[in-house]
């Protein structure tokens, strides 16, 4: 009776499942796209049916597959199959699938793998609780991202890892999709309808890549057209599914709000600075990379017009690994205010390109004798510190001294932009060392 029950409530649930859901491919044949990785003798394909898979991530856009053939490995391999979602997941949860790990390994030989979906919002905290784990062999980790890796994912796991890009599906294998969802039992089932032509190609060039958003598109505007009691899908229809998908946007756009985004705090505009991060944070941006931003924001634009606008920053990218998100937005929000509303200096850049300019142009590069190290034996012998004045020998803690080789004295590279605390420093001890007969070098 049991047994009946399970299979009763797993036909309904299936049946109440969505549309993507429902097609989810059996076998790696059904799997739509990715034949550079599951085609006949390709690598992936491969190690799973031959059960031999290792560490590997599986990187790739929303809807190409990452978590189907995490699935089709879970149904290949001998091995026990352990899911997680790194959303929800800690180092807590690590710890236990490895503890199962180690008494089924002692108990019946058996390995473990662990699929970690949306593994890049695991901390660097917890990829080093879940990196010794790897590194023995007691987990075979399947990762699964949408996020670069490279920029994601610690280097020691990844080192660990085999990569395998997973590429936006084609338009033929989006089309080849919403045939199957139209024949296959498990797909449109009550609601069998039709497609205008102009509808399908509309669904097909606007899922960009993504199966699941076609799907999802291809059922909403299915029942769309029944209720209104059609068995043809108009473009109309996809039109309106089409328009209740997330924010989302392609890397061109990821760099163009980013883009946006900085010069609106750099232009003092607070508003616009928490309409470019809300709109980042709804399309799924990384937070860790909205939160580095901020912080070089925070010196190459306030700087010292307002030093404490790198604290603040700082504060913010360590809360964005502490916290994590949704909660972490407030605290990413506050950074984004209090550096927009902030005075703007751009002098430590200025003044960092100036020097460095200097250095690339190869200027002066001795270090003038009495600033050399004279503390080991036999540097009095060759007249390192000779000359040198110690600034605390002296009331004013500052002396009159050159601390630049040759040409480069003759330079100056810091100029104080005048607002808010970059300002020169006190009249006898000027910010570098800089004097009327200075040469100005830098913007």
């Amino acid at each position: 009776m049991s047994d009946l029950f399970s299979a009763a409530l797993e036909e309904r649930l299936t049946r109440r499942a969505p549309l993507a859901a429902r097609l989810r491919p059996r076998t790696l044949d059904e799997v739509a796209g990715q034949e550079h990785l599951l085609g006949s003798g390709k690598p992936l394909r491969t190690l799973i049916e031959a059960d031999r898979l290792s560490s590997v991530i599986l990187w790739g856009p929303p809807g190409t597959g990452k978590t189907t053939i995490a699935r089709l490995v879970a149904g290949a391999t001998r091995k026990a199959f352990e899911p997680l979602s790194a959303v929800s997941a800690g180092v807590k949860e690590v710890r236990e699938v490895a503890a199962r790990a180690k008494s089924r390994l002692a108990e019946r030989g058996q390995g473990t793998i662990l699929f970690l979906d949306e593994v890049h919002r695991f901390s660097r905290t917890q990829q080093d609780a879940l990196l010794p784990h790897v590194e023995e062999g007691l987990l075979v980790l399947i990762g699964a991202t949408t996020e670069n890796p490279f920029f994601s994912l610690t280097g020691p796991l990844l080192s660990r890892s085999t990569l395998f890009r997973l590429e936006p599906l084609a338009p033929d294998a989006l089309r080849d999709l919403v045939e199957r969802a139209g024949r296959d039992p498990r797909g449109l089932g009550e609601e069998s309808v039709s497609l205008d032509p102009d509808a399908l190609e509309h669904l097909v060039a606007r899922a960009d890549g993504d199966a699941r958003h076609l799907l999802t598109s291809l059922e909403v505007a299915a029942a769309l057209a029944s209720e209104d009691g059609r068995d043809r899908v108009t473009l109309a229809d996809t039109e309106a599914a089409m328009a209740l998908r997330a924010l989302r946007y392609d890397d061109d756009d990821h760099y163009d709000v980013l883009s946006a985004f900085i010069k609106s705090i750099r232009g003092s505009d607070p508003d616009a600075g928490l309409y470019w991060l809300a709109r980042m944070l709804e399309a799924g941006e990384d937070a860790r990379l909205i939160a580095r931003r901020l912080v070089i924001l925070a010196s190459e634009d306030v700087g010292l017009a307002d030093p404490q606008g790198l604290l603040v920053a700082d504060a913010a990218a360590r809360a964005v690994e502490y916290v994590g998100l949704p909660e972490a937005r407030l605290n990413l929000a506050q950074a984004v205010l209090y550096l927009a509303r902030a005075p703007k200096s751009n002098s430590v850049l200025t003044a960092l390109e100036a020097a460095t300019g200097d250095v690339r142009d190869g200027v002066a590069p001795r270090v003038p004798i009495h600033l050399r190290d004279a503390h080991y034996p036999g540097a009095a012998r060759l007249g390192h510190g000779d000359g040198y004045q110690y600034p605390h020998a002296v009331p004013e803690g500052w002396v009159d001294q050159e601390y630049r080789p040759g040409e480069a004295a003759q330079h100056r590279y810091y100029r104080a932009s005048g607002r808010g605390e970059d300002v020169e420093g006190p009249s006898g001890a000027p910010p570098g060392g800089a004097g009327p007969a200075e040469k100005e070098t830098g913007p």
